[in-house]
């Protein structure tokens, strides 16, 4: 199960697509990009299993002039054969999560999509990332068992550059805010150029809470709408 953490804290070990280059390299040539890969690595050499195995595979998979949609989250899954490096995404074969079945939920009550097939995909959503969908936690590594333990240890400023960068340079996309952590990022984001939604966590716990529901919120029609008038 090797292969489903992280093995070392060198960059050159986490590919990005080329137009994310020079947010990367200044990150980590700074001060916070330098603690944050000292932390990795002690955290490495003290033996903590680490997800997951390329912390940057968003930025791999999406590079930003082909972004059109932002979805937000918080930190990855902390279970063993879950994280992929991927916002809400599991690795194909991997039960899903209940925020991920949510989403799905919503996805069909508001455009008829269906639930993708399992095992494969389940609950990757590769093909998403694959397709201008910027799947980015702010927070983009965690250890086994323990949710939000490298919260606060320099990930943070690398996504704030990101999404700033978005907001600045990329063509005009939507950005899709669940939850309050999320909304926090809002005042990176120039909501003039972009379209901003807001809504609840898809999480068990407030997907169906006022005051605004996951369940119900309409976010892919919204986008899939906003993007069909906002094509190049």
């Amino acid at each position: 199960m090797e292969a489903d953490q992280l093995r070392s804290a060198a960059v050159a070990d986490w590919p990005v697509a080329p137009g994310w280059q020079p947010v990367v390299d200044e990150f980590f040539a700074g001060p916070s990009g330098t603690s944050l890969l000292a932390f990795l690595q002690a955290r490495l050499d003290a033996g903590a299993v680490v997800f997951p195995p390329r912390p940057l595979r968003a930025l791999e998979l999406t590079p930003p002039e082909q972004v059109r949609v932002v979805i937000l989250g918080q930190d990855p899954y902390h279970g063993r054969g879950q994280a992929e490096g991927l916002a809400f995404s599991v690795q194909s074969g991997v039960a899903l999560p209940p925020s991920l079945r949510n989403i799905f939920k919503e996805l069909q009550r508001d455009l008829g999509t269906p639930p993708p097939a399992f095992p494969n995909p389940g609950g990757s959503l590769l093909k998403w990332a694959q397709n201008g969908v910027l799947l980015l936690n702010t927070c983009l590594t965690v250890e086994e068992g323990q949710p939000a333990s490298h919260s606060g240890k320099g990930w943070e400023v690398l996504t704030d550059a990101i999404i700033r960068h978005v907001s600045a340079h990329a063509q005009p996309c939507v950005f899709m805010l669940w939850g309050a952590h999320a909304q926090g990022k809002r005042t990176l984001i120039d909501a003039q150029r972009h379209l901003v939604l807001t809504a609840n966590h898809p999480s068990p716990l407030s997907a169906l809470r006022p005051p605004q529901p996951f369940i119900g919120c309409g976010h892919f029609s919204q986008a899939r709408q906003w993007r069909d008038a906002h094509r190049p």
